[in-house]
């Protein structure tokens, strides 16, 4: 792992052997609007992933599902603009959800397409800022928010990639309801109205689920 991120080329991506191989360190390299909607033509985003994530597992993953959800808690103990009636039922499905013992893997914390650097056949990742060892589904949170809501099609791409879904539907809704709430707190906090409406929003679809 390296803080400026990785490499993946794509002649080397024809065996799991070659790609490990292809984890490189990247140095710069020029934004060149990758995204996830374009299977054909996209970053292979899964299995780069796929790929970060099996680098190592560890025990404790329900110890630090709770210490995550104690800092949500936290968010919506602090000034925002989400609704009264809202915040109560974001607080019980809180308490209510189970996270389950997921293992612990490396976790990108914003594996999104403003990430993915692309030069040639050539694709990067970069900012590790939230790196952490966490649950291997809290790295799809974005990709479900964004990419995934707007191009289904990029949803199963992604995963064929990956290999399998690391998702568990109760531990799943739990990691899109904190990343929402972070998200909606946040940005109000910096005032960032546009971003604060995409949390709302976020809030909303979940609470439709639950």
């Amino acid at each position: 792992m390296d803080a400026h991120g990785f490499r993946a080329d794509a002649a080397a991506r024809r065996s799991r052997r070659e790609d490990r191989r292809a984890l490189l360190p990247a140095g710069n390299a020029r934004l060149s609007g990758a995204r996830c909607d374009r299977p054909r033509g996209a970053p292979p985003s899964g299995e780069l992933l796929r790929l970060f994530h099996s680098q190592a597992s560890r025990a404790g993953g329900r110890e630090a599902e709770e210490r995550i959800t104690r800092r949500t808690r936290e968010w919506l103990d602090a000034e925002h603009r989400i609704a009264g009636d809202v915040e109560a039922r974001l607080r019980e499905a809180l308490d209510a959800l189970d996270p389950g013992d997921p293992p612990l893997v490396p976790t990108h914390g914003d594996w999104q397409p403003r990430n993915w650097l692309v030069d040639g056949d050539e694709v990067r990742v970069i900012d590790f800022g939230r790196f952490a060892f966490r649950a291997a589904a809290t790295d799809l949170a974005w990709l479900a928010a964004q990419e995934w809501r707007e191009s289904p099609v990029c949803e199963e791409a992604f995963l064929d990639g990956y290999g399998g879904d690391p998702r568990h539907p109760e531990h799943w809704l739990l990691v899109r309801l904190r990343e929402a709430i972070g998200t909606a707190v946040w940005a109000f906090q910096v005032g960032d109205a546009n971003f604060e409406a995409q949390g709302h929003r976020m809030i909303a679809e979940i609470l439709e689920e639950l």
